[in-house]
């Protein structure tokens, strides 16, 4: 029989062996890059976070009123998406001695920064005729700079690694950090910066906050080119030849319509991205905490509660995945998002949300706290696979048509996504217009109305499991499997052996 140790030791090697194998069929990503690139995901959601709170700054201390800060912020996603397509276009074509993901990160950052530390620290201070265009002026910046941030991301995923166990991992890793941060953010809202200035109708709210942010996510950024270093090279690029593929505005669509796979992912995503964006927004946690349980400051408490549960499902998806693949991994979140939140909104309804509250506890506490930190799980599950499908979309346009064009693939995906949810600002601002909140968004003093309770758990709740419900009937006919994906996998490893063969060749020739 065999000891501990001797087991040990033959598992050891098993592994060793595993992964020489997989080297010989994949590019691998090192443990330390794997670790560090995800940072800049943890970094867009900094700023992210930053800017959901945007309108609070734009209606109630820029003064520009609910909705009109509403729709800004609307067209300001639109003009996003315009960007992103812009942007993907020129990272294509880049093959400089700074690689691609590089340099996009470092002017996103600047753009950014610039652009955030001038609007909340000035837009309010200048003249009132002026106040309307200097504020969309200073978010178009932003705008920009964020387009080059988060298309480089999601360019650099297929350039760090096509190893099947490594993309839910790179999924995983991201999701942790992103989670992580804005739990810090989130806490430090509600616990700390709201007591501080007596909530969100004070520009020193936004000014310290803005500051926290540049400064995390300078290191954060700073972080991801360290782990993007070594592979932002045009050998990692496609089949690894310098052939640029020099992508138009007009073959957007062709790609479009040539992609089945591309086309029922973005279907599927971006109804799940506009429920989210809905859910998320910062006037719904303030009614739902704030008004229908009555205690805002318990939005802080359970942003780290929910972290620990995330981190553990983002373990079991990562591992999962590489088991199964990503689109039944998908499948099995996107099923519990909709039972998890079916139930919470059963027990809003049919229980006492007043009950709930930080100082009391019962039933409902425990009910509740258990269904947000399962719907949470779900949903972080659900954005660990959801990544990394598109690094598989990305590989299968370069199986089918030669073309490596992670830039543009990436844009026509956001460009889309940010065209249909840059109208999740606008619902909430109209829906909360409707019954009667026009000029300024309820606040924690608002007193409790049935209108807002079903307001609050329509765009919670409803929303979400109507996506989902779309994502799953989206999924049934998506065909890249992880049997479909080693194929695809196996086909560009021998496309790539193949030139370089020939060059080396031509070089001896």
């Amino acid at each position: 029989m065999q000891t501990k140790k001797e087991s040990k030791g033959l598992k050891k090697e098993q592994r060793i062996v595993e992964k020489a194998e997989r080297a010989k069929k994949y590019s691998l990503a090192t443990p330390w890059q794997l670790a560090l690139f995800p940072a800049s995901t943890a970094a867009g959601t900094l700023f992210m976070m930053l800017m959901t709170s945007v309108s609070y700054y734009a209606a109630g201390v820029v003064g520009l009123g609910t909705v009109i800060a509403s729709i800004i912020i609307t067209g300001s996603r639109i003009f996003d998406g315009i960007t992103d397509l812009i942007v993907g276009f020129f990272l294509d074509r880049l093959n400089g001695k700074f690689g691609k993901i590089r340099p996009f990160f470092i002017i996103g950052y600047l753009l950014m920064s610039v652009a955030t530390l001038v609007m909340f620290f000035t837009a309010h201070l200048v003249p009132q005729g002026i106040r309307l265009i200097y504020f969309i002026m200073l978010f178009a910046v932003y705008i920009i700079g964020y387009a080059f941030v988060s298309v480089a991301g999601s360019s650099a995923n297929p350039i760090l690694t096509n190893d099947p166990k490594q993309r839910p991992l790179l999924g995983g890793i991201s999701v942790i950090y992103a989670t992580l941060f804005g739990v810090i953010i989130g806490m430090l809202t509600p616990l700390y910066l709201v007591p501080k200035y007596g909530g969100f109708n004070s520009a020193g709210l936004f000014q310290e906050l803005v500051t926290i942010v540049i400064i995390a996510a300078g290191v954060l950024y700073g972080l991801a080119i360290a782990g993007i270093w070594k592979k932002d090279r045009i050998e990692n690029f496609g089949l690894g030849d310098s052939n640029h593929h020099r992508i138009k505005p007009k073959d957007v669509g062709p790609i479009l319509k040539g992609n089945r796979p591309l086309q029922l992912f973005v279907f599927s995503a971006i109804a799940d991205k506009l429920a989210m964006n809905i859910a998320s927004n910062a006037v719904i946690a303030i009614m739902l905490y704030g008004i229908i349980i009555g205690d805002y400051s318990l939005s802080g408490y359970v942003l780290p509660i929910t972290m620990i549960f995330n981190i553990v499902g983002i373990i079991f998806a990562v591992r999962y995945a590489g088991k199964v693949g990503l689109k039944k991994a998908f499948l099995t979140a996107a099923w519990g998002c909709i039972i998890v939140n079916a139930s919470l909104f059963m027990l809003l309804w049919l229980g006492d949300p007043k009950q709930i509250g930080l100082h009391n506890f019962g039933l409902m506490k425990i009910g509740f706290f258990t269904l947000v930190v399962l719907a949470s799980g779900f949903t972080t599950m659900a954005s660990a696979t959801t990544g990394p499908m598109l690094s598989d979309i990305i590989d299968y346009q370069l199986y089918k048509t030669g073309q490596f064009v992670p830039g543009t693939l990436a844009t026509i995906y956001a460009f889309i996504d940010k065209a249909v949810t840059s109208i999740a600002p606008t619902i909430v601002g109209l829906v909360v217009a409707l019954i009667g909140f026009k000029n300024a968004f309820p606040d924690v003093n608002t007193p409790y109305s049935n209108s807002i309770f079903w307001v609050t758990v329509f765009l919670a709740y409803i929303t979400i499991i109507a996506a989902y419900s779309i994502s799953i009937i989206a999924m049934k006919y998506y065909p890249l499997t992880k049997e479909k994906m080693e194929e695809v996998q196996i086909e560009i490893k021998a496309r790539r052996e193949k030139i370089e063969t020939e060059e080396q060749q031509e070089i001896l020739l």
